[in-house]
C-alpha cells in the first residue's frame, strides 16, 4: 500500500500496532471497522482461518437515504449485532482500524453493544 501523506502514515502505524495484539478466532472474531468519507464498513474476521465471517456496510446493507453519518453508523452497529447473533457469535475483539474512538466509530461500537455484542 502506497502511503501518500502524513495522515495515512500515522493511521497505518496505529493499525500495525493494534494488529500485533488483536487477533480473531472462530469463537471470538475480530470486528474490523473501515470508515470512508461517505460510508462505514464493518467485518467480523476469523484471523486463524483467514476468512471473513460476515460483513455489513452502510453502502449496501441499510436504508440510509437522508440519515446523518452518525445515524448510519448506529444502524450498521445494530445490523452487525443482529447478524452476529443469528450466526451464533456473542463476543468479538474490537479493532477500530487506527481511527480514534470518537464520532462514527464510537456510535457503531455503542450500537453493537446495545444490540447484544460483548467486547
Amino acid at each position: 500500500m502506497a502511503i501518500t501523506n502524513r495522515k495515512q502514515f500515522r493511521r497505518t502505524r496505529i493499525q500495525m500496532r493494534i494488529r500485533k495484539i488483536v487477533s480473531g478466532t472462530a469463537d471470538r472474531p475480530r470486528m474490523a471497522i473501515f470508515r470512508s468519507n461517505k460510508q462505514i464498513y464493518v467485518q467480523l474476521i476469523d484471523d486463524l482461518a483467514g476468512h471473513t465471517m460476515l460483513a455489513v456496510s452502510s453502502a449496501k446493507d441499510i436504508e440510509a437515504a437522508k440519515d446523518t453519518k452518525i445515524d448510519q453508523a448506529k444502524k450498521v452497529g445494530t445490523k452487525v449485532a443482529d447478524m452476529a447473533k443469528e450466526a451464533g457469535i456473542e463476543t468479538v475483539v474490537f479493532d477500530r482500524g487506527g481511527y480514534l474512538y470518537h464520532g462514527r466509530v464510537k456510535a457503531l461500537a455503542e450500537a453493537a453493544r446495545e444490540g447484544g455484542l460483548k467486547f
